[in-house]
């Protein structure tokens, strides 16, 4: 019973992240709004920085007083525990808004948003974002979505890191992954900017050596095969049934 009830809520907060990912199906052109070049200086002033691979957007106890649209490239957003140990929340894939803390109040950074790669962001004042509030309501759902979304995933992975051991979290991140960012061909799924071993490590809270491990199963039983390029999954539904609840 409470495997049922786990994958009936993995599937429920996979179709909501998917529809916050796909923000033009909310009917609110994000691109737009938040990028004001695009507007020809529709707002008094635009900002639209560009961060080189590497680069750190914003880190840790900085003034959180700005939201973010990712435009181009992917950003980490992480954090570093009492050791210094990264722990890495999210990976954001064009479309994606972030730093929206910012929004409820929160007056310095907790996080870190680090860019993978080359990467363009359009940047908003809290006051411009609240005068786009009152003006476009749809994007006052859209960012209560995103939040309450958000909060879902990481209880989701709170639950996952107390009750299922290491081989667990990392087949239902594949599939998790797969199922947000795959691209079917025929029977199999292809996840292109397959992201590294120590990246999987620490969004799923395991060892770098651990998820070599696993990988390297689940190529030998031909349910995956990748490279540092990407990932192919040759059966959602066989690697489906790998995961098991603890």
């Amino acid at each position: 019973m409470n495997a049922t009830l786990d994958v009936i809520k993995r599937k429920e907060i996979n179709l909501a992240m998917s529809e916050s990912n796909f923000w033009y199906l909310e009917n609110v052109d994000l691109n737009s709004l938040l990028c004001p070049k695009k507007l020809g200086n529709a707002l008094d002033h635009s900002n639209e920085p560009k961060y080189k691979k590497g680069d750190y957007i914003y880190l840790p106890e900085q003034s959180s007083d700005k939201v973010f649209f990712l435009s181009q490239g992917r950003v980490k957003i992480g954090s570093y525990n009492s050791s210094g140990k990264e722990i890495t929340k999210a990976i954001l894939e064009p479309g994606q808004v972030f730093g929206e803390l910012a929004l409820i109040g929160e007056g310095s950074r907790r996080d870190f948003a680090y860019a993978m790669e080359d990467t363009n962001v359009c940047v908003l004042s809290i006051d411009e974002m609240n005068g786009l509030f009152k003006d476009h309501s749809s994007l006052s759902l859209f960012m209560m979505k995103i939040m309450g979304n958000r909060v879902l995933e990481m209880e989701q992975r709170l639950e996952s890191l107390v009750f299922k051991d290491s081989r667990t979290r990392i087949v239902e991140f594949l599939v998790d992954l797969t199922s947000k960012r795959g691209e079917r061909v025929g029977y199999e799924h292809v996840v292109r900017k397959f992201i590294t071993h120590q990246e999987i490590a620490n969004l799923t809270a395991t060892s770098r050596q651990t998820v070599t491990t696993v990988l390297n199963e689940l190529r030998t039983k031909n349910l995956i095969t990748f490279n540092r390029k990407r990932l192919l999954v040759r059966d959602i539904d066989k690697l489906q049934n790998e995961v098991k609840a603890k």
